[in-house]
């Protein structure tokens, strides 16, 4: 009940961010119930079936970022003064957070539930003409426990995880000179990179995996093109921080100014924070880049369906407002350093120039990347 209150108080801007956790949550659970449906459309193909719920975890694992951020920027979940002598401190507040993600991602199930069976004429009758018939196998009931069980793993996951990344804890003292060194992910991030084209290079030439049928077609494929995309999401993702980091370096190389030495330095404190998130968009854009070579390889085909489309929507839409949301975040932790520099006499022009200094830093290291690592992996694909 707290959390139902919390929210109807809470600001328009912070509102939004949960209607759009709901929207993400509500294709998601979509994709799972069309994925339910064509198990029961098609019982002699459990392993295409299995195979098009592994599909899901993606852009659930995506909306699940996504939540987590916003659970982080909320407002009402942050420690304030005097709440604990009401009984709100750290631990209640992540409970708080929890819950209100639950929420969020209920909501989007029980609308994705109602739209399913609206489509299949459950509700009121088949629409379009019942053009969506055969892709929901809606001449056969729905197992209503599968269905719930399916569209309760959103919530829960996505609660439990914004409860372990909000949950109190007591930082420890950073090394002397820690300021100084590179988050330790990078090479492990390289390594997974290299990993992950290598393993699709191979799947995409040898030809002798199976083929990964996703939801609504692109079937053409071995699945290991998918598993060494995936390990380079999680390369970039793991390499972001220490890519953001060197980012700061660079801008503070050779007799930096003061508007240099601070976007660098704002850089190297947030990259942990921004890294990850820009590392993950720059994946998914890769990805979304050798899937649109692939699909001008292939035109006429029908290899890429609409339930594809809208699971690839729902990952670069997710990963996006993740990105957006972190630096969002990233800013209000400066909120303080900003107000201190204004006091003392800082120009604003200098804050805003800091900023773009270190959009265009990063925007100079990722986007060449983001397009060498999108040709990388169309190239055995295409060729």
């Amino acid at each position: 009940m707290l959390a139902l209150r919390l929210a109807r108080g809470t600001h328009p801007l912070v509102l939004t961010r949960r209607l759009l956790v709901a929207a993400a949550a509500a294709g998601v659970g979509f994709l799972l119930l069309c994925t339910l449906g064509y198990a029961v459309g098609h019982p002699e193909r459990s392993s295409a079936s299995a195979l098009r719920l592994l599909w899901c975890v993606l852009p659930l694992a995506a909306t699940v970022q996504f939540a987590v951020a916003v659970a982080r920027t909320d407002p009402s979940t942050r420690p304030r003064p005097g709440l604990s002598a009401v009984g709100l401190g750290p631990a209640r507040l992540t409970a708080i957070a929890a819950a209100s993600t639950a929420l969020a991602c209920t909501l989007g199930s029980v609308v994705a539930l109602l739209f399913y069976l609206h489509l299949r004429g459950d509700i009121t009758g088949l629409p379009f003409d019942g053009a969506a018939a055969g892709l929901l196998a809606a001449d056969r009931p729905v197992p209503l426990a599968a269905a719930l069980t399916l569209l309760a793993v959103l919530p829960v996951v996505a609660a439990t995880a914004a409860g372990l990344a909000l949950r109190p804890r007591t930082a420890p003292a950073a090394p002397e000179g820690a300021e100084r060194t590179m988050p330790s992910g990078l090479p492990w991030g390289v390594a997974l990179v290299a990993v992950g084209l290598a393993i699709e290079t191979y799947a995409a030439r040898s030809g002798t995996g199976k083929g990964l049928p996703l939801p609504g077609r692109f079937d053409g494929n071995p699945a290991g093109v998918l598993a060494g995309w995936v390990l380079t999401a999680v390369g970039l993702a793991l390499a972001g921080p220490g890519l953001t980091h060197g980012c700061g370096r660079l801008l503070q190389a050779v007799r930096p100014g003061a508007t240099r030495l601070l976007a660098g330095r704002v850089l190297m404190d947030e990259s942990r924070r921004i890294g990850r998130p820009l590392g993950v968009v720059s994946a998914v854009i890769s990805g979304t880049l050798a899937a649109a070579a692939l699909y001008d390889a292939d035109a006429g085909t029908g290899a890429f369906g609409p339930l594809t489309g809208l699971g690839a929507a729902l990952i670069l839409a997710c990963t996006t407002a993740t990105l957006l949301t972190a630096a969002l975040e990233s800013r209000q932790g400066r909120t303080h350093t900003t107000e201190a520099l204004l006091r003392l006499g800082a120009p604003p022009t200098v804050l805003r120039t800091a900023a773009l200094l270190r959009a265009g830093a990063l925007l100079a290291v990722f986007l060449p990347l983001t397009w060498l690592i999108a040709e990388l992996a169309a190239l055995p694909l295409t060729g």
